[in-house]
């Protein structure tokens, strides 16, 4: 039976339909930049243990819901817990960022390699279920849950490479030498991906999205067949049960201007965009590209909510001035989107300038849906 949500704004503009005002969340709104969240990681003791525990899970997402009134909740949790469960020992060091103490760093390695254990993933479940239940009063949910996974191409990156880095070149070289062997992580992060999406949409989430942070890597041969055709495989999958048609998926590479078109066609509802492409230019790419009208979600540059007040101001301004000025056959261009950044807000972000965002957003959104455009 599906959920009564309080506030629907989110869901109903996956799915393009009207909405008095434009949705927004932000990407990695549960963070470092909240002084909550830094006390509640402080009493956790470890990143690790802060994601692996429910009860905490739990208590960080709702910070930013608590704190902001957001129209979407996103679990608090880590892309890497896949590779985790498939026995490659992550860990995070201080300053350094994620490292996995068994990289697929041989041929040998590859091929011992196995689809995740989802019993080793349960506090991700119980978070979900934790989270869902937190945000529900007298019947209904506050706001929808979004789940969401690191992409096949993404998860491969760190686990070949055993770390993070700015260019992959362990994991690209494999991709030149041995694409057999590539295709092999790819094939098996599918299926450990499109499992743990399943099960948190089992769980309780509303929404799902794929995180493709490392596709923008790649030439667009490469990422057409690398990147983006797991992805849409993994939404094959889900929407090969039907009880999932309500279930909207959002697909977001960063740097995927290039391709949008090509990502329409993969069947998400959904498409997430960074700072590089204009919303406007987005909305007409992709509506040349598809009869169904499939939203889009973005796009302010993280940066911008380092710098005051006034200039935050101005820039959401001129985001919905800009789609607000792309002419369709039939409604309204600003339906169909949701505020978001580009990518991750930063740790240096201050709080108040997340407020001034959160409600430029919810004034301009409306305002603009009065005029005629």
């Amino acid at each position: 039976m599906a959920v009564q949500l309080e506030n629907d704004l989110f869901i109903k503009a996956c799915f393009c339909r009207e909405t008095e005002r434009t949705p927004v969340w932000l990407m990695r709104q549960a963070g470092r930049y909240l002084p909550e969240y830094r006390n509640t990681r402080s009493r956790a003791g470890s990143f690790l243990d802060l994601a692996k525990s429910p009860d905490f899970a739990t208590e960080v997402t709702l910070q930013p819901i608590d704190r902001f009134g957001l129209d979407a909740a996103v679990l608090f949790s880590d892309i890497l817990t896949i590779p985790d469960a498939m026995g490659l020992g992550l860990s995070f060091e201080n300053g350094d960022g994620p490292r996995f103490a068994n990289p697929l760093a041989s041929e040998r390695e590859v091929n011992q390699l196995r689809v995740a254990d989802m019993e080793q993933l349960h506090y991700v479940f119980d978070a979900v279920r934790s989270i869902a239940k937190a945000l529900t009063s007298n019947g209904k949910q506050q706001v929808p849950l979004i789940g969401f996974s690191g992409s096949p191409w993404t998860l491969a990156c760190y686990m070949i490479e055993g770390s993070g880095s700015r260019d992959f070149a362990v994991a690209k070289k494999m991709l030149y030498e041995r694409p057999d062997l590539l295709q092999k992580i790819l094939d098996i992060n599918v299926c450990s991906v499109s499992q743990y999406l399943q099960l948190q949409i089992d769980s309780g989430a509303q929404a799902v999205m794929s995180f493709d942070t490392w596709g923008g890597l790649l030439t667009t041969e490469d990422y057409l067949k690398y990147s983006l055709e797991p992805m849409s495989c993994i939404i094959r999958e889900i929407r090969a049960d039907s009880k999932n048609n309500d279930i909207p998926i959002i697909v977001f590479t960063k740097g995927s201007g290039l391709w949008l078109r090509n990502i329409a066609q993969a069947g998400a509802e959904v498409l997430g965009i960074d700072w590089t492409i204009s919303l406007s230019r987005a909305r007409e790419e992709i509506d040349q590209a598809f009869d169904k009208r499939i939203a889009i979600q973005g796009n302010l540059d993280p940066s911008i909510l380092l710098s005051n007040q006034k200039e935050i101001e101005k820039r959401v301004q001129q985001c919905f001035e800009d789609l607000s000025s792309v002419a369709l056959k039939e409604g309204n261009p600003l339906d169909g989107h949701i505020f978001n950044l580009g990518h991750g807000i930063s740790q240096l972000t201050p709080p108040e300038n997340v407020a001034t965002l959160v409600a430029m957003v919810r004034q301009y959104s409306a305002a603009l849906r009065t005029i005629k455009v």
